[in-house]
């Protein structure tokens, strides 16, 4: 069983390739998100330059990338270090996708559908940070930053899935690394706030 699970770690990184936002614009008539906005192929920009309903699809798509994976992990009784492996496949497809050079998004949908399978309380806590600092600061990338810092913490101080630590662990770091071009700008106070104005 484990070699069937073993295949699953390509066959995620593919399925994390797929590029959604690219897909739904393109279903939509709406602008390729790589040629618009901040250039990323992820939900916030599909949204602000293809519209919500291609925005809301876009992150659905992106979600059910990393969670389908992880579920058909745990339903073959693979155990912590498999699952995170093809957990970690799924996500890294989409920050680096084959089928676009190997330029992808920032990966915090897939994430939030990888680590939401394998932890529903500790993608809550996240999430709420995510919302509590949305609110507070009007920045995605700076609430999705801090939602991803917060993942590994969750998943350590909840027992039954501490084994799951290392995996929010990479993923956070990845995450950071990917919004470097967002660090500069909210240094710069030019980053894009929630309703459309700079810093």
């Amino acid at each position: 069983m484990d070699n069937i699970i073993y295949a699953l770690v390509p066959l995620a990184y593919l399925l994390g390739s797929i590029p959604t936002g690219v897909i739904v614009t393109r279903a939509f008539g709406g602008v390729d998100p790589r040629k618009a906005g901040s250039g990323n192929i992820g939900a916030t920009n599909v949204s602000r330059t293809s519209g919500k309903l291609a925005g809301a699809l876009t992150l659905l798509g992106d979600i059910l990338k990393g969670a389908l994976p992880v579920l058909a992990a745990i339903r073959l009784g693979g155990g912590p270090l498999l699952i995170s492996l093809v957990g970690l496949a799924a996500f890294l497809g989409h920050l680096l996708p084959v089928f676009l050079g190997f330029r992808g998004g920032k990966g915090v949908a897939t994430a939030c559908g990888v680590l939401a399978v394998i932890s529903p309380v500790a993608t809550l806590l996240s999430a709420a940070v995510f919302v509590v600092f949305a609110a507070l600061k009007r920045y995605v990338s700076l609430a999705s930053m801090l939602s991803a810092a917060a993942m590994p913490v969750f998943l350590y101080l909840l027992e039954d899935v501490r084994e799951y630590a290392p995996l929010g662990l990479a993923i956070a770091v990845l995450i950071i690394i990917k919004h470097k071009d967002n660090i500069k700008r909210l240094a710069a106070g030019t980053e894009n706030r929630i309703g459309g104005k700079k810093g």
